[in-house]
């Protein structure tokens, strides 16, 4: 155990040397150590006075570590047959917060999911569930849609959403989808362009893009507008204003994986108008790995 903790200490005194080759090679150790090393790096990187090229080299090599962490979650989650929501999009989180408290934000939407519990009772029509629904996320905790920051990286994150109780059409439907599921609500996600939106089935097991399966749909809901409720016509006009042929994708349920791919793509167009391009490209590189 001395004598690994004596080599890390030895290769991190090295992280300096101005010979980008041997730079590269004493990397690759470091980084094929793992996150438990972590610690250690942020430790020397606050106390050693190496000056900034160790302090920027660290700071590469922990976010290497965490990426690479990153990639082999959503190589998972891609593999399972169900592919989680929530599950999901923590991973994805972790990309630019690592250190999310995992716990702590099923906490919070496990109490969401009781208040509005709470108020259902039986006998209530779609509509009226809807209401209460939309009552208890958009009026009683405060959920809405960030019109001032629309763009911001931050509406990507679930973790940020919950704590800033804003997010973007894709990520409070994808909040709304979560508690949806656990309250056993025919909710889907609609990939609709330029507005991801969801739609209300009349039974549990709503067929995806399958024929016939519009008339299923009960009728769409725009969680970025408080949850108000809009009927096939309005996707209609929608497409029209857009210039675009109706197309069964924009008005059918779409996957989970969709779902992922799509809150992708936004974050990735967030990256690029804040001028962080290296992260787009990383955001791309994690679509590539869930390729299907």
């Amino acid at each position: 155990m001395a004598s690994a903790q004596n080599e890390l200490q030895a290769l991190i005194s090295l992280l300096d040397d101005p010979d980008e080759l041997v730079f590269d090679q004493i990397r690759l150790k470091i980084e094929s150590m793992g996150e438990g090393i972590i610690p250690v790096l942020e430790d020397a990187w606050e106390h050693e006075a190496y000056g900034i090229l160790f302090q920027s080299r660290v700071e590469n090599i922990i976010h290497n570590i965490q990426f690479d962490n990153v990639k082999a979650d959503l190589k998972q989650w891609a593999s399972t047959e169900e592919k989680d929501l929530l599950t999901g999009m923590l991973s994805l989180a972790k990309y630019q917060y690592p250190e999310i408290d995992e716990e702590e934000i099923k906490t919070t939407i496990n109490r969401l999911e009781k208040d509005i519990w709470l108020e259902f009772h039986d006998g209530l029509t779609a509509l009226e569930k809807l209401k209460v629904f939309n009552h208890i996320l958009f009026d009683v905790h405060g959920f809405e849609g960030n019109k001032k920051n629309y763009h911001s990286s931050d509406n990507s994150f679930i973790n940020r959403v919950l704590e800033g109780k804003k997010g973007n059409p894709i990520s409070l439907a994808i909040l709304y989808l979560i508690l949806s599921k656990r309250l056993d609500l025919p909710v889907y996600g609609v990939n609709l362009p330029r507005h991801f939106i969801l739609a209300w089935g009349d039974q549990m097991q709503l067929p995806m893009h399958q024929e016939g399966a519009d008339s299923k749909i009960l009728f769409y809901i725009n969680p970025f507008s408080g949850g108000s409720v809009f009927g096939k016509s309005d996707i209609d006009a929608f497409l029209a204003e857009l210039k675009l042929k109706p197309n069964p994708i924009f008005f059918l349920p779409c996957s989970n994986y969709d779902i992922m791919v799509r809150s992708m793509n936004n974050l990735i167009h967030s990256y690029e108008q804040e001028g962080h391009g290296h992260k787009a490209e990383e955001i791309r590189e994690l679509q590539r790995i869930i390729k299907l």
